[in-house]
């Protein structure tokens, strides 16, 4: 599950987790380098993918970012929640500098967006240095949001 749910996306993300799949939309994996790694507090301001490379936070280039056009979202009247999940995701033979974050943004149209068309979703505590060999990343719910009256 997430650390963090920047503020531009509160109460947005499964709205957002709907309309992965249709038309051009999908979910963007960027892994985030631990150099220059801004705090959280200062991270989870940026309304844009843009903005949030605009700092001294460095997009771990090398890796690569994956595009996902599928999730699951799941309402639960039990348990008072909502989960949104995606499946789990391989980096093959991934190199490059120290990783510290993965973020997880929402593109409208991955044909014509562009950075600043992209808004960040969710920041996730992600500690790996590439070193070649394949690296799955495990998500369960990467989010999850639950009330109580």
């Amino acid at each position: 599950m997430s650390n963090i749910v920047l503020n531009i996306a509160l109460g947005y993300l499964k709205r957002y987790a709907e309309q992965v799949g249709t038309g051009n939309a999908a979910l963007i994996l960027v892994p985030i380098e631990t150099s220059g790694l801004e705090a959280d507090s200062v991270l989870r301001d940026k309304d844009d993918l843009a903005a949030f490379l605009s700092g001294t936070t460095n997009e771990q280039t090398t890796m690569g970012r994956k595009t996902v056009t599928a999730c699951t979202v799941t309402v639960d009247d039990t348990n008072d929640r909502v989960a949104l999940d995606i499946a789990d995701q391989t980096w093959t033979a991934p190199t490059g500098n120290a990783i510290s974050k993965l973020l997880i943004c929402f593109d409208p149209d991955t044909t014509t967006g562009t950075d600043s068309s992209i808004v960040p979703l969710t920041l996730h505590d992600l500690v790996l240095t590439p070193d070649g060999n394949n690296f799955t990343l495990s998500v369960a719910d990467f989010f999850r949001a639950s009330s109580t009256a």
